[in-house]
């Protein structure tokens, strides 16, 4: 077993004792693909997972319109009569994204960040009661926070 599959394994380990199985699904997955001698699908991988991936994310968010669970009236019910809660929302989802997408930038250009996310995950769900939220959106708040940082550090 090589460095690459004890860090797989770490990360396997640590995304269960933090309850996030999407990290502890995705560290086995390749580390199965290492054991079982596929390392080499790696980097086809690595090149079309991140798009295909949230493709299905969409597609996973479009269902509720494409089966009819939520109508055109109801949509726009939700701003109409929402009020708060649907600018709320509407606020929520933007920020999300932008940080969704800060968050793929940073792991792209600093993958061992993820590390330190499954650590704080890690903390917030043992100690503060937390839940595990996706690694997109906490990569994007690292991302900030490293920003602002940045900023502290220079005076502005």
């Amino acid at each position: 077993m090589g460095q690459p599959d004890l860090v797989l394994l770490a990360i396997l380990g640590l995304g269960a004792l933090g309850r996030n199985p999407l990290v502890t699904a995705a560290a086995g997955i390749l580390l199965l693909l290492r054991l079982l001698g596929l390392a080499s699908l790696l980097p086809s991988l690595e090149q079309h997972a991140m798009s295909l991936g949230l493709i299905l994310l969409i597609v996973a968010v479009l269902i509720p319109f494409a089966d009819g669970q939520v109508t055109l009236q109801q949509t726009v019910q939700s701003f109409t009569r929402g009020g708060l809660a649907g600018y709320a929302g509407l606020v929520a989802g933007f920020v999300a994204a932008v940080l969704g997408a800060r968050g793929i930038v940073l792991l792209e250009q600093n993958p061992h960040v993820i590390i330190g996310l499954i650590f704080g995950t890690l903390v917030g769900v043992a100690f503060f009661q937390g839940i595990p939220v996706g690694p997109l959106t906490a990569a994007g708040f690292a991302a900030v926070l490293m920003e602002l940082l940045s900023l502290l550090r220079r005076g502005f």
